[in-house]
């Protein structure tokens, strides 16, 4: 049996390129190597761990993300998780990290993949009493950048923002670090 795997290559969220944030990639068909990324949380997670996951990530964020951006990136992963459990097998895993420029987080579960009309941005939002969507259409609505791997033998979710550029003004960059 053949496999076939979805790639989506990454899509800035509608509205979201801005020029007080850092680009997340020179090429956006690459991810970030491992020498370039500082991990926050790897953890495997099952139904019971869902909030645990969400107060872990909140923790790690907190002093990375500017307070707007943080409840909606928080949300974005919860739902990604959740999804996981409630339609990929009850469990996953969880990867989050940051470069200095983005700050990252992936979603792999083993399940049967995502159904085709889930797969991608949603045109709108999925109807009040719709069964599924929601969470996806909630990812790119609070991310910058979203990419999906799924085939069936898992799914792979990938949600990034970019992280506000250092206040120039004062000589501090990247979170405090003095400019040189």
């Amino acid at each position: 049996m053949e496999e076939t795997v979805d790639h989506d290559v990454l899509r800035p969220a509608p509205g979201r390129e801005s020029p007080d944030v850092a680009p997340t990639h020179s090429d956006p068909g690459r991810s970030c190597s491992d020498s370039d990324r500082s991990v926050l949380l790897d953890r495997r997670f099952g139904r019971d761990g869902i909030t645990v996951v969400r107060h872990e990530v909140t923790a790690r964020l907190d002093a990375i993300l500017p307070g707007d951006r943080l409840p909606g990136f928080v949300l974005a992963i919860n739902e990604v998780i959740t999804n996981a459990v409630l339609h990929a097998g009850g469990q996953g895993r969880i990867v989050l990290w940051t470069t200095g420029a983005v700050v990252c987080c992936t979603v792999t579960d083993s399940g049967p993949g995502i159904p085709e009309q889930f797969r991608g941005p949603p045109a709108a939002a999925p109807e009040a009493f719709e069964v599924g969507g929601r969470g996806i259409w909630l990812a790119y609505q609070l991310c910058d950048e979203v990419t999906m791997a799924t085939g069936p033998i898992g799914t792979t979710i990938g949600l990034c923002l970019n992280l506000p550029r250092g206040d120039t003004m004062s000589g501090l960059v990247n979170h405090g670090v003095a400019a040189g």
